[in-house]
């Protein structure tokens, strides 16, 4: 007996199999959004010499890189809380920054490509939303939001010892431990499987648990790796599963420790990442070079 569908309910409902949400979609909530057409897809063949490269560059111009060449972006800005790496912007300056560089991540991507920023909030005094900030940038870019992802850190987060007032309602203060990882979309919300041939490669227990929203691994320590805010390999290499193709191009435009190079080699897609400071081109190449000794790696720094 084949399974009956499911329609929006106007009070509530559980299933959601073989779902019809046309109504929830024909609603007076989307009347402000017009539906991507379905076109060809445009995808420009990236340089040879480009594929697993590290470039010393400011993400903002990158000529070097052909529009609509590469599939997945990964990334996490600064957060210009005065980090070694950091420079000291006024709020206005550093959402600039942003955006000028996710214009850039525009072009460069294919249509249907998906953006993966990883972002925390900061300060108290008062709580500065970057997440908040970042999405507005990216919606009036264009971008689709396609969702977002809690990274529970609390497992093994320092543990925070600003209280605010110690046991009383004076002022009181969130102790961060988690942090979002903001998925967008460009131009479509599917992907299409381009020109090539190319497999997916993520199993059916990692889909089941990487399609719901809080995700919980360790964070990476600064010390061991030697950059002031590392992300963990895990985190690129669940969105680079999850969000791209086997052989795909896979660019971080803040790439720092390299962890988003070491997730796509592990996973089989080539690279780009592109960072400001010498040094830290330096510690992607000799992180890469310990992790797979014999693989071709292009760098220009």
């Amino acid at each position: 007996m084949a399974r009956k569908g499911t329609r929006t309910s106007s009070f509530g409902s559980s299933g959601r199999e073989s779902h019809d949400s046309t109504e929830f979609y024909n609603s007076k909530l989307y009347d402000q959004y017009s539906f991507p057409e379905k076109k060809q897809i445009e995808e420009t063949e990236l340089p040879e010499e480009l594929r697993d490269s590290i470039i010393r560059a400011d993400s903002r111009d990158l000529a070097q890189i052909p529009d609509h060449s590469v599939h997945l972006v990964i990334t996490s800005p600064p957060y210009n809380v005065s980090k070694d790496y950091d420079q000291d912007l006024s709020l206005r300056e550093y959402l600039t920054m942003i955006r000028e560089v996710m214009q850039e991540m525009d072009r460069i991507l294919i249509r249907g490509g998906r953006i993966c920023i990883n972002v925390a909030n900061v300060g108290r005094k008062p709580y500065l939303p970057l997440s908040s900030f970042i999405n507005t940038i990216m919606i009036e870019l264009g971008f689709y939001m396609r969702g977002e992802i809690i990274w529970d850190k609390a497992a093994s987060a320092g543990s925070s010892t600003a209280w605010g007032s110690w046991q009383s309602a004076s002022s009181p203060t969130l102790r961060d431990v988690h942090e979002y990882i903001l998925i967008y979309s460009k131009g479509e919300f599917s992907r299409k499987n381009s020109k090539h041939d190319k497999q997916d490669t993520i199993s059916r227990d990692d889909f089941l648990e990487l399609t719901k929203s809080i995700w919980n691994f360790p964070t990476a320590s600064a010390k061991k790796i030697g950059h002031p805010a590392p992300f963990p390999d895990e985190l690129p290499r669940r969105l680079i599963e999850l969000y791209s193709f086997e052989g795909d191009i896979i660019v971080d435009p803040f790439a720092g420790s390299g962890s988003t190079a070491i997730a796509a080699r592990q996973t089989g897609r080539s690279f780009i990442m592109i960072d400001t400071e010498q040094e830290y081109c330096e510690l992607m190449r000799d992180r890469l070079l310990e992790f797979d000794p014999k693989n071709t790696l292009h760098h220009y720094f």
